[in-house]
């Protein structure tokens, strides 16, 4: 897929008022300070698209864009930062909640994983509340570059071993570098197919 264009459409806190268009809906998902927002300037090839921030939990809205104007990106917040205050984290889950409840044009979820630690309980807790949700979802992990190739392996073999032990299979997952642009073509190639299959329907 070739990035035409990558247009910010609006944020917001509640799902009524995320855009009416029935474009594929594709969110971005994760721990804080898994490297979300580098993640998505990479992929769209825009320096500043997403904020970027060395202060985790940045991100505190549902942030929509327009893509090649037939795709929405989502960037959501992220989850378990601990200086956020308990009332913000209530305000957090509850409209992320809702988005994945009310909002019907997604069509996955990706959920970033930083590949550098051991399968973290709060990743392996919200991908179990996908799952029982019935949300379609793909792993993404990231900051790739800060290993080197035997520990990669080792650490997502870590993951896929803990998932196994609650789930019949794993879910489709992706391999990123953001500062050298390892797995963009991949995912795009993975969002381009499956728009594909929809507009083919």
């Amino acid at each position: 897929m070739r990035i035409k264009s990558a247009e910010f459409l609006v944020s917001n806190s509640d799902v009524e008022k995320c855009p009416k268009e029935q474009f594929p809906e594709y969110s971005f998902i994760g721990r804080s300070n898994v490297g979300k927002s580098s993640l998505i300037n990479m992929l769209m090839q825009r320096k500043s698209l997403a904020k970027t921030s060395g202060r985790p939990g940045k991100t505190q809205l549902i942030n929509h864009f327009l893509i090649n104007k037939n795709w929405y990106l989502v960037d959501l917040p992220g989850y378990g930062y601990a200086r956020v205050s308990k009332s913000s984290k209530k305000t957090f889950q509850k409209f992320i909640t809702e988005y994945f409840a009310k909002r019907r044009q997604i069509v996955l979820a990706f959920v970033l994983i930083d590949c550098r630690h051991s399968p973290q309980p709060i990743d392996m807790e919200f991908m179990q509340w996908m799952g029982e949700n019935q949300i379609p979802f793909s792993i993404i992990f990231t900051k790739a570059d800060k290993l080197k190739p035997n520990a990669l392996d080792r650490n997502i073999e870590a993951y896929t071993q803990k998932m196994l032990e609650t789930w019949e299979e794993i879910p489709q997952y992706f391999i990123t570098s953001s500062s050298k642009d390892l797995g963009r073509k991949e995912l795009l190639n993975y969002i381009e197919e499956i728009n594909l299959q929809i507009k083919n329907k």
